[in-house]
């Protein structure tokens, strides 16, 4: 099964909303209840990421008998240091955003907690694409 959903960035209104869609068909699917949380943590974290820091983006989901796939791809300022923004505490968010309770820099050390394959890549003033994996069975 194969999903598709745009995410717009700065748009906290709807941050979250693509994500509980996807837990609503792993539910429908039976998954295991423990992997639904571990990969909606995961999600959620990162398409806060796309609207917090990007000017848009896509989430594509693939449901496979063995996994889910799910791969998000923005546009936007890019990640300066890959292996800095995965420290806890570290965060690039601005005020505003702080001070909607976002920003705190856990989201990436969040996903990697909560998946089994993480692939991040990222080019600075064009964008970042961030790859979850979580075997299911």
């Amino acid at each position: 099964m194969e999903f598709e959903y745009p995410i717009e960035g700065g748009d906290f209104t709807r941050a979250g909303m693509a994500s509980s869609q996807v837990k609503k068909v792993l539910k429908q699917l039976n998954i295991a209840p423990a992997i639904i949380k571990r990969i909606a943590v995961a999600m959620y974290e990162a398409e806060v990421n796309v609207v917090a820091h990007a000017f848009k983006g896509t989430m594509l989901v693939n449901i496979m008998p063995d996994k889910v796939f799910i791969k998000f791809i923005d546009e936007g300022p890019g990640i300066h240091d890959i292996d800095l923004a995965m420290q806890e505490g570290f965060s690039t968010a601005t005020e505003s955003v702080r001070q909607m309770g976002f920003g705190a820099g856990m989201g990436l050390p969040n996903i990697k907690k909560n998946v089994d394959e993480l692939q991040i890549s990222s080019v600075v003033n064009k964008g970042t694409t961030v790859e979850l994996t979580t075997y299911i069975s």
